[in-house]
């Protein structure tokens, strides 16, 4: 079954498999990840040196005679404390140096992944693809990745390491009642944060689906800028646009009551494990159980081991929303292409170009065939055409060829190899296609055409550009080359910008050339200087043309007419007129069509 759009459960567990798909990239850069660690080590032990040197310090000026004090031990207290400060700072902001090229790399990494893949997706995927979504998805879960891989290596496991060392501390030091609240305290603070954050990760879920589906909607309308002024629709766009952002505004609300839900609860953990605390050391101390610098020790490390505790929350709270924001990217890499290359897979070896469709079959589905028992062949240098009328399955074959599907029943062979057994790379490089419906890249007139072969020089482009009759164009813009054509080719004519896809093809020089309705945005004039042009090009090459005014085919050496996706009839442009059958009846019908179109410019004029 052929797939559409992809989906999301919002009652989808967390995919753990993310931690293990991110395990290759620290250990990749091992190296740096040994340094940040040891960096982590030395920032802890710092921060947990530091209520040890306030205790002290408390001590040393609470009892004894100041005066008789040495200035130097005194000195040395304080320059430790500031010294242990700063380590915690430095060696900190020194991890988050050295660790950042790692998620960097691994963003980059990812990303050129995803991106592969979704260009390895096949054509109906990207038929049914909403643009602006799949980008905010994708953009969304890199950064996600990011946050995944900094936060679990360098948050959770230090602070998890930084409690039992606290509970330790205050376990061997003053006794269990000290540890068995903090225990608790994190227990119930951990608790309370999984439950909560799970049951808010909906919000997140909802909030995220607003956010692509408004931002779908925007590319979507701007894309289609022209047609929303043809139909002056600028408030119904708008309309449709804030309803997507209303819901949005919907999500985003909800999402942050319950993180008020959230953080309110965890702050009344907080607030009443630090209370008692505190008022347990306030007792110990006038029993004289504890000192002063006791007092401030046991305060300091409440107030750093709920630090990183509270950050816990909010490092938890936000990988929850990352999971949330990377499940659909990797629903995305789950995705598997109808179409792939077989395990053993050979490239293609090009001897004379020959292609036949031996009893093609295919459908969209068991309701919506196109293409019946078609049969037909293309000769080594010969120029085949296929016509018949709209819905007959002319630019199915040509989809079926470069293998955006594979045929239901029968099979395509280029020099007798069946084309599902060759690596579609080499299948699709020695072929060449001058589309009816040309799009092109928001960039120059001149790279739009070099991306035909990426590796040619400034002058093979230019010959290019020659061949396709695009250089007068060219020459009267005041940028010449260099002009953008915007976003897909808005700026050029439609026959301008079929010209540029011509020049496309012949830049590529492929021994296969494929002409789907070539020539059907150019006047009369310029289509048979194009068409002069591709007969120069297809010389000696095996083409085949799909074409709708026969006037463009006449010099085939085989015609084939498509009728409801069957083969009625083939043969030369003056053996169909002989038979007076279905080729015969359209050569007509055209004809008379331009005949009055000649003589109403005869009248106009």
């Amino acid at each position: 079954m052929r797939h559409g759009n992809y989906v999301h459960n919002e009652d989808t567990p967390i995919n753990w498999r993310i931690i293990r798909h991110l395990i290759p990239y620290l250990l990749e850069s091992r190296n740096r990840v040994t340094v940040a660690m040891l960096c982590l080590l030395l920032a802890k032990g710092s921060i947990l040196l530091i209520p040890f040197l306030l205790k002290y310090l408390v001590d040393s000026l609470e009892g004894g005679d100041l005066q008789a004090m040495a200035p130097a031990f005194l000195l040395g207290l304080v320059i430790a404390y500031g010294a242990a400060r700063f380590a915690n700072v430095f060696f900190a902001e020194l991890r988050d140096t050295i660790f950042g090229k790692v998620t960097e790399r691994a963003m980059r990494r990812i990303g050129l992944q995803v991106f592969r893949h979704v260009h390895a997706l096949d054509l109906e995927f990207h038929l049914n693809r909403r643009t602006g979504g799949l980008a905010r998805d994708i953009e969304r879960g890199t950064t996600g990745i990011s946050f995944l891989m900094r936060f679990f290596v360098f948050n959770i496991a230090p602070t998890l390491f930084e409690i039992t060392m606290v509970v330790g501390i205050l376990l061997f030091n003053y006794g269990i009642s000290f540890a068995l609240i903090t225990l608790v305290a994190v227990i119930a603070y951990g608790l309370f944060s999984l439950r909560a954050t799970e049951w808010r990760t909906q919000f997140v879920r909802e909030m995220n689906e607003a956010d692509s589906a408004t931002n779908t909607r925007a590319v979507d309308s701007l894309l289609n800028f022209e047609t929303v002024k043809y139909f002056t629709n600028e408030e119904f766009e708008a309309r449709r646009y804030d309803r997507e952002l209303a819901r949005w505004e919907l999500a985003r609300r909800r999402n942050r009551l319950s993180l008020f839900g959230l953080n309110g609860g965890q702050a009344l953990i907080i607030a009443l494990s630090q209370t008692c605390m505190i008022g347990l050391a306030a007792w110990q101390v006038k029993a004289g159980d504890i000192s002063l610098g006791d007092f401030i020790l046991i305060n300091q490390f409440m107030i750093q081991l709920f630090l990183p505790l509270g950050f816990l929350g909010f490092v938890f709270r936000e990988i929850k929303g990352s999971m949330a924001n990377i499940e659909k990217m990797f629903e995305l890499m789950a995705l598997q292409p109808a179409v792939v290359d077989d395990p053993q897979a050979r490239p293609l070896k090009l001897e004379r170009g020959a292609i036949s469709f031996e009893g093609i079959g295919f459908g969209y589905g068991p309701d919506r065939v196109i293409l019946d028992d078609v049969s037909f062949s293309v000769g080594a240098g010969q120029k085949v055409a296929v016509v018949g009328p709209s819905g007959s399955g002319k630019s199915t074959l040509v989809k079926l060829l470069f293998r955006f599907y594979d045929p239901d029943q029968g099979r395509i062979c280029i020099d007798g190899q069946d084309i599902r057994h060759l690596s579609q790379a080499s299948l699709r490089q020695a072929i060449g296609i001058v589309p009816q419906d040309t799009v092109l890249f928001n960039d120059t007139i001149f790279e739009n055409v070099r991306y035909g072969n990426p590796e040619a020089s400034d002058q093979e482009v230019q010959e290019a550009i020659r061949l396709a009759h695009l250089d007068d164009f060219i020459r009267a813009l005041p940028k010449g080359g260099d002009t953008l054509v915007g976003e897909r080719g808005l700026k050029l004519s439609g026959g301008e910008k079929q010209r540029v896809s011509i020049a496309r093809t012949i830049l590529k020089r492929p021994p296969i050339l494929v002409f789907d309705e070539a020539t059907s945005s150019l006047d009369s004039k310029s289509e048979q200087a194009i068409l002069q042009a591709l007969r120069e090009i297809s010389r000696d090459h095996t083409s085949l043309a799909i074409a709708h005014r026969l006037s463009t085919i006449v010099d085939a050496d085989n015609i084939v007419v498509l009728e409801g996706g069957r083969v009625v009839e083939s043969g030369t442009h003056e053996e169909l007129l002989g038979r007076d059958g279905r080729y015969a009846a359209l050569w007509r019908a055209q004809q008379k069509q331009a005949d009055k179109q000649e003589v109403a410019g005869i009248s106009v004029s």
